[in-house]
C-alpha cells in the first residue's frame, strides 16, 4: 500500500511536469528503505509511462513546443548516459548529498525567484 501511494503521488507530481523524481526518490529512500542507485533506477522506469501519459494531454492541450524539445530531447538523451555512467561509480553516500544538494538549491530558487502564477503557452 505504501509503495502504491508512493507511486501516485510520483504520477500526479510527474503529470504536472515539476519532476517526480523529487518526491520518489527520497520516498523509496527513507519510506521504502532501497539505496540511492536502485531509487534512481526505480524512477527512471517509473518515469517512462508517466511521462508517455503526460505528454499526450500536453500534445492535445497545446503546450509542447517541438523545436525545444527535440534539442533538449538530443541533449538530455546524452546526459541522461553520462549521468547513468557516472552514477555507477559513484558510492551511495556521494550521490545521496549530491542529490540533496540539488534539491536544496532548487528548493532556495523556488522559494526566491519572482513571478507567480504567470501561464505560459
Amino acid at each position: 500500500m505504501l509503495l502504491f501511494f508512493i507511486g501516485l503521488v510520483f504520477g500526479v507530481i510527474s503529470g504536472m511536469g515539476i519532476g517526480g523524481g523529487t518526491i520518489l526518490i527520497p520516498a523509496l529512500i527513507f519510506l521504502a528503505g532501497i539505496s540511492q542507485q536502485a531509487a534512481q533506477g526505480v524512477n527512471l522506469a517509473a518515469f517512462f509511462p508517466t511521462a508517455v501519459f503526460a505528454i499526450y494531454l500536453h500534445i492535445r492541450n497545446g503546450y509542447i513546443r517541438y523545436r525545444i524539445a527535440f534539442y533538449m530531447f538530443l541533449s538530455g538523451s546524452i546526459g541522461a548516459f553520462l549521468g547513468a555512467m557516472a552514477a555507477a561509480c559513484i558510492s551511495t553516500g556521494v550521490l545521496r548529498r549530491l542529490f540533496g544538494i540539488f534539491l536544496l538549491i532548487m528548493g532556495i530558487y523556488e522559494f526566491t525567484r519572482g513571478g507567480g502564477n504567470k501561464r505560459q503557452k
